[in-house]
């Protein structure tokens, strides 16, 4: 039986910088360049300062991940490179680097959908089998959806505003921790009361699975205002209670939406009925419980990355690639950078559609 490809993997869609090598389902290395130093004092990503980083730093973490896997980059057989969706300037600093490779090794190169890149994961770390329900969770991005193959998806729902990373990274702004938002709000979460304040859990009444977390984001500033207003401060235990708050009006929202998106999947009666969760968020221990407890309860098989491959990584992007391959998908340099790259081509696009096309 003929090895499987050798696969070098490559991610700049945001804030990260990865490159990961992969062969089969075995990682041989995978090393994420972070910017949180570069971004810090802006509050958030600049996508200027993130695409000059892309590409002054993506060679470098290929030659590191080669490095750490043993391996030179004559012996790649392929390489994978997120084509979208993200900020253009990075996304194109990825697809540049990755068209000079392949042309300079006369390998296959594939485009890879980032979003597809962590709804495919759950297949890297736990051989599930299609179809599975996913709810890909992160700073930019919320959608359940039906995974049939590496190229057929389904989406149940989605945020019609803010995703929930994005959520989190906002509340932490507005209460003064640092960013990334996530761990700083979980921290906090941890010493504080969830039903000192009471915050709205938006879009319960409707139905369906669609998401929104604009208006809980507008209920924490307004907490503050009104505790600022009335003691002169936000105190500590303040700070913490709100994040507790917080903290459960997401896991509350995801775990109903969640019910409604499993009984809809299950109505497919799947042969391995299975709920895996992905992207950044996912890392939140309280909201990991939450759905392991329920998937138990409905009899799915609940799975859920390492925290390595929760947050932006290039493993998930060096594995879809090698599930493409395996369908024959290959690209040209014609490949292009794409802003906008829905997995869902069928679906009405959420709000948020622009004249490139729908975001999700």
């Amino acid at each position: 039986m003929a090895a499987a490809p050798l696969i070098l993997g490559l991610e700049s869609s945001c804030d990260d910088t990865a490159a990961a090598v992969l062969r089969g389902r075995a990682v041989l290395s995978s090393v994420v360049m972070g910017q949180n130093a570069l971004h810090e004092a802006f509050g958030g990503v600049v996508p200027e300062i993130a695409a000059r980083a892309h590409a002054e730093r993506l060679d470098l973490c290929a030659e590191q991940a080669l490095d750490e896997a043993g391996v030179t980059l004559a012996q790649v057989d392929a390489i994978a490179v997120t084509a979208g969706p993200g900020l253009i300037g990075g996304v194109l600093s990825g697809v540049m680097t990755a068209k000079g490779l392949a042309t300079a090794l006369n390998v296959p190169l594939i485009g890879v959908n980032h979003l597809a890149g962590h709804a495919l994961t759950p297949r890297l770390t736990d051989g599930l089998a299609f179809p599975y329900l996913m709810l890909l969770v992160s700073g930019g991005h919320c959608q359940f959806l039906v995974v049939r193959g590496p190229q057929d998806f389904t989406r149940l729902g989605g945020t019609i505003d803010d995703a929930p990373g994005e959520a989190f990274d906002k509340t932490a702004r507005i209460l003064g921790l640092p960013q990334p938002g996530g761990p700083s709000v979980e921290a906090e979460a941890a010493m504080g009361d969830e039903t000192r304040f009471r915050l709205p859990r938006p879009l319960l009444d409707r139905e369906g699975c669609d998401l929104s977390f604009s208006g809980l984001k507008t209920a924490i500033l307004r907490q503050r205002d009104s505790l600022v207003e009335a003691q002169g401060g936000l105190h500590a235990q303040d700070r913490a209670d709100l994040c507790a708050g917080f903290q459960a009006a997401v896991r509350d929202v995801l775990v109903e939406k969640t019910r409604r998106a499993i009984a809809a999947y299950l109505s497919e009666t799947p042969a391995e009925p299975a709920f895996a969760i992905a992207g950044g968020v996912a890392a939140n221990q309280t909201l990991r419980a939450a759905l392991e407890a329920l998937c138990a309860d409905a009899g799915l098989r609940f799975t859920a990355p390492p925290l390595g491959l929760c947050t932006d990584n290039a493993a998930m992007i060096a594995w879809a690639g090698s599930e493409l391959l395996a369908l024959g998908v290959t690209h040209d340099m014609t490949l292009q950078a794409r802003p906008r790259w829905p997995l869902d081509r069928d679906a009405a696009p959420l709000v948020g559609h622009g004249k490139k096309g729908a975001k999700a």
